[in-house]
């Protein structure tokens, strides 16, 4: 039995593949990073090398919001944030439209963060934090970028789940545990 190999991706799902290994690195950065401010509070807490600094706890708190929002972003284009198996095995289309169902909650909720996150950073556009004097629509942005990417993101899910549903495409093939082993599993 061969495999039939696929179209190569359209422009959209190579434009959606970078923005999400871009987003990708940029959490692995945004963790390094917070670790600088966290060890700066602790060394200063519980040692007398260095001076107390105020800032590192708002510096915190900023790249933290940053790290969970990019977090919650490849959550949703992995499929892996904000899906739960609750129903028993259906069949090819049973599954997708269990999928479909879940993704118009998140939709929704994309929503939600994309217009409401917009007159949330609209509030801070000229206000600044106390402690460190940054802006604080640098906190705030975050959630009207995240609605926007899930947005985005979905807009690929929903298009292959609908056409799995119409019959015009196969589903994916489950995923095999050797490849685990073999780190071919992107998990």
């Amino acid at each position: 039995m061969t495999r039939e190999t696929p179209p190569p991706p359209g422009l959209w799902r190579r434009f959606t593949a970078t923005y999400a290994a871009l987003l990708s690195h940029l959490v692995v950065g945004s963790v390094a990073i917070l670790i600088i401010p966290v060890s700066l509070q602790i060394f200063s807490r519980y040692t007398a090398l260095i001076p107390s600094y105020i800032w590192t706890e708002e510096m915190a708190r900023f790249l933290f919001i940053w790290t969970i929002s990019i977090g919650a972003m490849i959550g949703v284009r992995e499929s892996s944030h904000f899906e739960v198996d609750l129903l028993p095995q259906l069949g090819p289309r049973g599954e997708a439209i269990a999928r479909v169902t879940g993704r118009i909650g998140i939709l929704i909720m994309a929503l939600v963060f994309v217009f409401s996150g917009i007159k949330f950073t609209e509030f801070a556009w000229f206000r600044t934090s106390e402690l460190a004097d940054l802006p604080l629509w640098l906190i705030h942005l975050p959630w009207p970028l995240m609605g926007l990417t899930w947005l985005a993101f979905l807009g690929e899910q929903l298009f292959d789940d609908i056409q799995i549903i119409a019959g015009r495409k196969q589903p994916p093939p489950p995923p095999d545990p050797t490849d685990i082993e073999t780190k071919a599993l992107n998990i």
